[in-house]
């Protein structure tokens, strides 16, 4: 009987996690009637596994791919479409978001942050809009604008 270590295996699945996994389902898989690759001499259905692991006598991409097989509920089918979506000409395709089109749009808008300002405190505040139109049914409390809604002029 020969003495099969996880050192003889490791070379040929690197990853030790990986390699208890694949040994343990193949050694399911031979208790549960899978034939044999290697000579059995009295071992048990792991030292058996790790036997073919070491000796190359299975894949390890197959003995995966068995693993996966066994482990999934739902098996996904990619089957084709019957009949393709016809795709539209472009010109009559919509804008694609993210792209500038650069025949349209030749000039670029610059702002700087001064005329971006100026061009806040320009506009009218909401609480002078609210303020300025009393609404008719709406109690005194709700359209009194509050200290958070009033801009303080900057300095």
């Amino acid at each position: 009987m020969a003495r099969v270590t996880v050192e003889d295996c490791v070379d040929k699945i690197p990853n030790r996690f990986e390699l208890v996994l694949l040994a343990a389902h193949r050694a399911r898989a031979i208790a549960n009637g899978s034939a044999m690759t290697v000579a059995a001499d009295d071992d048990k259905n792991p030292v058996i596994a790790l036997r073919e692991i070491a000796d190359r006598k299975l894949s390890p991409d197959d003995m995966r791919e068995t693993l996966i097989t066994s482990i999934q509920k739902n098996t996904e089918v990619d089957e084709p479409e019957a009949v393709a979506a016809p795709l539209l000409p472009p010109e009559r395709r919509a804008p694609m978001l993210g792209r500038d089109d650069l025949g349209s749009d030749t000039q670029v808008d610059v702002m700087t942050e001064e005329q971006l300002l100026r061009g806040l405190e320009s506009m009218t505040p909401l609480a002078t809009v609210c303020a300025a139109k009393p609404l008719a049914g709406v109690s005194e409390k709700i359209r009194r604008p509050s200290v958070r809604m009033m801009r303080q002029p900057p300095e």
